[in-house]
C-alpha cells in the first residue's frame, strides 16, 4: 500500500482528503506538528507528504525543507495567491494545490511526482556499490560517502543480506557487539544518521527501509 503523510493544521475525524485517499488503496499518516512528521519520515516509505500550508511554517514546511527530503512535497492552500504559491515553490515544494481539492486531480499529480522520483533511483541502484573497509566510504552513482565506523558495518551489513528482512537484535549483536535493550534506540539513530548522510549526498534514503515490528531491509 502507498504511503502518504498528511501534515495538517489540525487532527478532526472528518477528513474528505484522507478518506477520498483511502479509497484510492493510499495510506494516510495524518499529523499536525513537525515532531510527528519526521518520526513518520523516518519509520515510513513515503509515496509523498501533502502539507497545509496553514500550519505555521517554522514547525513544519521549513523543517522539512532544511532536512533535505527526497520525498516529494504537495502543497494544499486556501487560496490561489500567486505570491503563495511562487514562495511555496521557493522554499522547495514540488506543486501546489488549492482547495476544494479535486482527488482526481491530486492522484494524477501523485502520480507524476511518483515517476519523476523513481527514474534517478533506478538509475542509481542499478549502479556498482563499492565499499573502502580501510576510511569507511561507499562509492555509488560516482558519489562517495563517508560514513563512521558503525554506520559503515550496519551499511555492509544490510547490503550483503540485501532484500531480507533483517532484526533489530541480529544487527544489535552481529553489529554493535551487545544485546538489544527495551529502551535501547542507539541502533535506530545509526540508521537514521545514515539515512540522513544519503539525502544530503543526494542519494536515497529509500536504500535502507524499515519494516515496522521485525527490523530493517536493504533493498534495490
Amino acid at each position: 500500500m502507498k504511503n502518504i503523510l498528511f501534515i495538517e493544521h489540525t487532527l478532526s475525524d472528518k477528513s474528505d482528503v484522507t478518506r477520498q485517499l483511502n479509497e484510492q488503496g493510499y495510506s494516510v499518516h495524518r499529523v499536525n506538528n513537525a515532531f510527528d512528521a519526521l518520526i513518520q519520515m523516518e519509520t515510513e516509505q513515503l509515496e509523498a507528504i501533502l502539507l497545509d500550508f496553514s500550519v505555521p511554517k517554522m514547525e513544519s514546511f521549513w523543517l522539512l525543507v532544511a532536512r533535505q527530503t527526497r520525498t516529494p512535497i504537495i502543497v494544499l492552500a486556501e487560496s490561489n495567491s500567486e505570491l503563495e504559491r511562487i514562495n511555496a515553490l521557493e522554499l522547495g515544494a514540488d506543486d501546489y494545490l488549492t482547495r476544494p481539492i479535486n482527488i482526481r486531480e491530486l492522484q494524477l499529480r501523485l502520480n507524476v511526482l511518483h515517476r519523476r522520483t523513481q527514474a534517478p533511483i533506478n538509475d542509481v541502484v542499478n549502479d556498482y556499490i563499492g565499499f573502502d573497509d580501510t576510511c569507511y566510504t561507499i562509492s555509488f552513482a560516482e558519489k562517495s560517502l563517508v560514513l563512521t565506523q558503525t554506520e559503515y558495518r550496519l551499511f555492509k551489513y544490510l547490503f550483503d543480506r540485501q532484500g531480507e528482512v533483517v532484526t533489530k537484535e541480529e544487527l544489535q549483536l552481529r553489529v554493535l557487539h551487545k544485546e538489544l535493550g527495551r529502551f535501547d534506540r542507539n541502533l535506530d539513530m545509526h540508521i537514521s544518521n545514515t539515512r540522513r548522510k544519503l539525502v544530503k549526498r543526494n542519494l536515497p534514503r529509500e536504500l535502507i527501509n524499515t519494516v515496522r515490528g521485525q527490523g530493517y531491509c536493504f533493498s534495490f
